[in-house]
């Protein structure tokens, strides 16, 4: 599990700093400056423990399997976003101006994106189940 809970962490760092290069280039940064915070790798390492689920959901429809994930992975960032707020007195994203967002800490208008995401990890936990991390 340790091992998994590593490598989700890298892969989610790495998504983000692709989605976040990615939104740069669309406000014409042609750097494509991603972002990322430390904070996040334990967040999505934190996806080890959607395999179980998914384990259980493997052969429901992928609108359906695509929705719990994307319901929990929401939850999850609200959750973390108020215990960081908690904990180090703000939270690294901050959401505020966005009129879809929930007090600042999530954004609605991200649960397709959030969906898409649950369904590229649990296609990455079959590989992995297939190739070589074990349990």
């Amino acid at each position: 599990m340790f091992k998994r809970f590593i490598f989700y962490g890298f892969v989610g760092l790495c998504m983000e700093v692709i989605w976040t290069g990615l939104g740069a280039l669309l406000n014409g940064d042609i750097k494509l400056s991603g972002t990322t915070y430390i904070w996040m790798f334990p967040i999505y390492g934190s996806a080890v423990f959607l395999e179980p689920i998914q384990t259980k959901l493997r052969n429901m429809p992928f609108i359906l399997r695509g929705g719990v994930y994307g319901i929990l992975i929401l939850l999850t960032e609200y959750v973390s976003g108020i215990f960081l707020r908690y904990l180090i007195g703000c939270c690294p994203w901050d959401y505020s101006g966005n009129p879809l967002s929930l007090n600042g800490v999530i954004r609605l208008d991200y649960f397709p994106v959030w969906c898409c995401v649950g369904l590229l990890f649990e296609k990455i936990h079959s590989t992995l189940d297939r190739v070589y991390i074990t349990t």
